[in-house]
């Protein structure tokens, strides 16, 4: 078993990592942390569970610690579910010593960090040993990108990989929970939509394009299309809906558009990885589906569901569909999980 510990353990994206990793085969959580205002506590105490599922039973007597590199020993990967500001300063303390898998947007774009979606781009994991070098650690930092970003971008590859595409539109409706328990207060979100999401258009407008971009050895060159974002918080729990607009360079057969998401398998597949879905995408033929409520949990909330699959009648050589992805588990912890069973398989 490898050891792994959990910073900002009592948060939402925290209580996923814990969730899906409290009966995994290969990891076994060993340390747990959180504010200092927490630390000392049994992390039954600590924490305001928020999940549907009760605690796993194998952390409530864990004794959570600051989060410092000090407070923690023989722990081989940390998953972060830090906050952007403290994980800039938090998580390179962590990976002089051992392996950081992120959920923290800090690092992402960072030149010698890779960001990852293991079945669009495991090749980007070579930009590892340049981090290392560049930044003397015997660790390393690998992040995931955001939510919404990570449902869109594993539409996209199988398309990517066999078409032309010329340009994107995507307008998202994104569940409340992204924003964390506190994040929206009810009486703003009840009987509402909040057509802004500070940074969540520009992530996606840039993180989509560097996932799908070409590692050269020394830089990630970005894909060449254009993508425009429009985000939106709705009244939904969990589950991140996306409408995706695509402009293709020359026309296409919607079957061919159809078998190439359907037949879509990446690296994780190919590997039998624990938290790998059998189809990282799920096709839905029905006219009102995919739903949040009721695709959000495909493969145990790892697949993205996509349906309403047509060609536009209004533009040339454009496709349009709607996907549905469990943004805190395929869209935060468990995309941050599937990179470290990754690269304790490949490396």
């Amino acid at each position: 078993m490898v050891n792994v510990g959990i910073l900002g353990a009592t948060g939402m994206v925290g209580q996923r990592f814990i969730e899906l990793l409290a009966d995994h085969p290969k990891f076994e959580i060993t340390a747990l942390t959180a504010s200092a205002r927490s630390a000392g506590k049994r992390y039954e105490d600590a924490a305001t569970w928020y999940l549907d599922n009760p605690i796993p039973e194998s952390v409530k007597d864990i004794t959570v610690v600051d989060t410092d590199p000090k407070e923690i020993k023989d722990v081989d990967i940390v998953f972060s579910a830090l906050p952007a500001d403290t994980a800039a300063i938090v998580e390179p303390k962590f990976a002089k010593s051992c392996i950081v898998a992120s959920n923290a947007s800090a690092m992402r774009m960072e030149p010698d960090v890779p960001l990852v979606i293991p079945e669009v781009n495991p090749e980007h994991l070579d930009m590892i040993e340049t981090q290392q070098k560049n930044r003397g650690w015997d660790g390393f930092i690998v992040t995931n990108p955001n939510c919404s970003t990570i449902a869109l971008t594993i539409t996209l590859k199988p398309l990517y990989d066999q078409f032309d595409i010329k340009r994107i539109y995507v307008s998202t409706m994104q569940a409340v929970s992204g924003a964390g328990y506190n994040g929206v207060p009810s009486m703003a979100i009840v009987d509402n939509l909040v057509p802004y999401i500070g940074g969540e258009e520009e992530k996606m407008e840039t993180e989509t394009l560097h996932l799908l971009g070409d590692y050269d050895g020394e830089t990630v060159n970005p894909a060449s299309f254009g993508l425009s974002a429009s985000c939106h918080r709705v009244a939904v729990l969990d589950g991140h809906t996306e409408a995706v607009f695509i402009e293709f360079e020359d026309g296409f057969e919607i079957d061919d558009i159809r078998q190439s998401m359907d037949s879509f398998k990446g690296l994780p597949q190919k590997l039998n990885l624990h938290s790998a879905p059998e189809k990282p995408i799920v096709i839905r033929e029905e006219e009102n589906r995919p739903q949040p409520r009721m695709d959000r949990n495909a493969d145990n909330g790892m697949a993205v569901t996509v349906g309403r699959l047509r060609k536009d009648a209004a533009f040339d050589n454009s496709l349009r569909y709607v996907l549905v992805g469990h943004n805190t588990i395929r869209g935060a912890a468990g995309a941050s999980i599937l990179n470290a069973e990754l690269i304790s398989e490949i490396r």
